[in-house]
């Protein structure tokens, strides 16, 4: 029997027992939709995570006092390290002659004022050198961007962000302008391109301005520095790291077998802890969903044993005339495959759909996990194939003579 003529028979026999067939797929829906809703809100996460994260450009790692996710109240040794100084980040400049720039920044929160407006007092002021901008892959979008006599200067001035021209300059240019911040004026020198955002949340609401500037308003060790490194390319990269933990353990006086008295951040380490977050997150999913499956299994093959025995007759007259055992396993091998996949089917649209409902409730970004999709369908067809293969089997070795006589 031809491959057409037996998926035309199977899917016959499905819709003729339309309610029992829904009953029959609702477990299979049910164990896809918990793996694909779980990871599509998952991935639409980790998207939006990683595009939050790629402002330090490629190449790119930090030294910092604390490590990224860190609770600096609890953990006494990170709380007793002493903070880094620009000193520090300029000796390591000389001695890192493999890194293409190393630069450095420290921040502080306040409030930008023009004239009678004022911004909330939540935007980021960095004090910037040239390497850092470069490090950060801070783009200008119109006017000019920091220059080394700026730095060496300590000149007043600031590249502004997206935020801060809509909130106080809405309908001008602000090159030129002069803003308040702390009380200082700053002439703004330029205005950044708008960064991507984060959960919804903008990641356009900072300032930056020389990092001597910084330390004239802030006081110089005031803040620990955070200092950018960047490889001329991801070969050199790992060796770039490890010779700048070397040489910045030597700057620290950090003696051999202590551990480091600063921690290393990058894009690529950021994703790897957010990774390890969401990993067994998936682990628990995939079980609970191959559980549901499982249940899903058992329930396909006792309504196959099920309809074998109702079209016992069915089979007999079909093998009396010449059917061969293989067509017949192969039919209700396909219908128990059918019945998987369309329950897969059903489970894959409602757990995407609901899971970028979900997700955009936390202002993700909508994401389909191509990749468990697949997974979901294999899952499905494999199902099919273990709890389909006895009734099939049954099936097909009937007894001819037996058959006809059931009544």
């Amino acid at each position: 029997m031809r491959a057409d003529q037996l998926l035309s028979i199977s899917f016959q026999s499905i819709l003729n027992n339309k309610l029992r067939t829904l009953l029959t797929i609702l477990g299979v829906v049910v164990g896809i939709f918990s793996i694909i809703v779980i990871m599509t809100i998952i991935t639409m996460l980790q998207n939006s995570i990683e595009d939050g994260l790629a402002m330090l450009n490629k190449n790119t790692f930090q030294i910092q006092k604390f490590d990224i996710i860190q609770n600096h109240s609890t953990d006494k040794s990170q709380r007793n390290r002493k903070n880094i100084k620009v000193e520090e980040a300029y000796r390591l400049k000389k001695l890192l002659t493999q890194a293409k720039y190393v630069g450095a920044e420290q921040w502080q929160l306040s409030s930008v004022k023009f004239g009678n407006k004022k911004t909330n007092p939540n935007i980021n002021i960095g004090g910037q050198t040239v390497d850092a901008m470069r490090t950060n892959d801070f783009k200008v979008e119109y006017g000019r961007d920091l220059r080394e006599s700026d730095i060496q200067n300590s000149t007043d001035v600031c590249i502004i962000g997206k935020d801060i021209v809509e909130k106080i300059f809405p309908h001008f240019n602000p090159v030129g302008q002069t803003v308040r911040v702390d009380g200082r004026p700053l002439r703004v020198i330029g205005v950044m391109e708008k960064q991507p955002e984060m959960f919804g949340q903008s990641n356009d609401n900072y300032v930056l301005i020389p990092i001597t500037t910084w330390q004239n308003m802030y006081g110089k060790y005031s803040r620990s520095v955070n200092i950018m490194v960047t490889a001329y390319s991801t070969e050199e990269y790992d060796d770039v790291i490890e010779s700048a933990i070397g040489h910045f353990r030597k700057i620290r006086k950090v003696s051999p077998g202590e551990p480091n008295d600063f921690s290393i951040f990058s894009n690529e380490s950021m994703i790897t802890t957010v990774n390890d977050i969401t990993g067994p997150i998936k682990i628990g999913a995939l079980v609970v969903s191959v559980i549901a499956l499982l249940a899903a299994g058992v329930g396909i093959m006792n309504i196959m044993l099920v309809s074998v025995t109702e079209r016992t007759r069915e089979i007999g007259i079909r093998k009396a005339i010449g059917a061969k055992k293989s067509s017949i396993l192969m039919q209700f091998l396909i219908e128990a495959i059918i019945l998987c996949l369309v329950g897969g089917f059903i489970g894959i649209v409602a757990g995407v759909g609901i899971g970028n409902l979900a997700g955009s409730l936390l202002s993700a970004q909508s994401a389909i996990p191509v990749d468990w999709v697949v997974i979901g369908i294999s899952l499905c067809i494999t199902v099919g194939l273990i709890f389909g293969t006895y009734p099939a089997y049954k099936a097909a070795n009937l007894d001819p003579i037996e058959a006809l006589r059931y009544e």
